[in-house]
């Protein structure tokens, strides 16, 4: 395993070794602390897009390996900008171990991929969050043990979260839905992609446009934002079209009892999801942020030949 750029380029055994890795590296940690495998490595972090979990996660977890991590934000760098990103990644790849970007053009991280001899992860594109979607798989094992089987229903924007959960629920057999309004729906490539490798599998992708009819016997809801960073000048339309796949109570309510909720956050609450079910019973919002951490640990550690 070379780079960390999308789910679906990577088999399943790999995706649920990362899982296992990650179970491991968490255990460890909440025992007293992780061993130093990173021990001298350095994480350079590449950022187009500001983040809290992304960025904290990925600093935390070097330092919990024993690695550094450098920050970098837009104006140190300007990718593709100020500089070609064929001379980023090259020049990057004798100062430092492995890179994360966070950007707005999937083309752009597949560009320093393409272009560095060092390790590169996707921290978030346009197209797909890997790194947000094992943090998600690892949740759900958690709590359910693995995915094989289960209903997980995305309600909201076919964005890049829910490119990235489509995929790593079909790698793992959890059967995927996803509401949608008219004119948000996951691009026909992710799609094509997760049908492929659901028909592997044998699990199914599922597209509607009524929540109420997606969320029946499921035992994950999902939402999103329903404007995402780069798309605030649609703010006003979005906001006229998505009033009806909130996640409140009364829908959760026509889920399976044990259904659990789960959002990769920021919320808006009000919106997408509600206080009531934000804070609720239901509710994995937290342990989901937290285990993008751990997740991401697993990572690194593969990447890094240190696992």
């Amino acid at each position: 395993m070379k780079d960390f750029i999308t789910i679906s380029e990577h088999n399943s055994e790999t995706i649920q070794e990362l899982l296992d890795l990650a179970v491991t590296l968490k255990d460890e940690w909440k025992n007293g602390g992780n061993q130093p495998i990173l021990k001298n490595k350095t994480l350079a972090m590449i950022f187009q897009k500001p983040s809290l979990r992304t960025r904290v996660s990925f600093d935390m977890g070097m330092r919990h390996l024993g690695g550094d991590a450098l920050y970098l934000s837009p104006a140190e760098i300007g990718l593709g900008k100020r500089e070609s990103i064929a001379d980023i990644a090259r020049v990057m790849a004798g100062y430092v171990d492995i890179l994360m970007a966070r950007v707005f053009e999937h083309a752009h991280v597949e560009s320093l991929a393409a272009w560095s001899d060092i390790p590169v992860i996707n921290g978030l594109s346009d197209y797909n969050h890997p790194c947000q979607a094992m943090a998600d798989a690892l949740t759900i094992q958690e709590e359910f043990g693995s995915l094989k089987g289960l209903n997980v229903t995305f309600v909201g924007d076919g964005n890049n979260v829910a490119v990235s959960l489509m995929h790593v629920c079909a790698k793992l057999g959890a059967n995927f839905t996803i509401a949608n309004p008219e004119g948000y729906d996951i691009r026909e490539k992710a799609l094509t992609i997760g049908q492929e490798i659901a028909s592997q599998n044998n699990c199914t992708l599922t597209q509607l446009r009524n929540p109420h009819e997606a969320v029946k016997d499921a035992d994950v809801i999902y939402t999103d934002t329903w404007t995402s960073m780069g798309q605030e000048e649609e703010t006003l339309r979005r906001q006229q079209v998505f009033p009806p796949y909130q996640v409140n109570p009364q829908l959760v309510a026509e889920a399976r009892p044990h259904v659990i909720i789960m959002h990769c956050l920021p919320a808006h609450r009000g919106e997408e999801i509600t206080d009531a079910v934000a804070d609720g019973p239901h509710s994995r919002l937290f342990p989901q942020a937290h285990n993008r951490l751990h997740a991401q640990k697993a990572i690194l550690a593969r990447l890094l030949g240190a696992a």
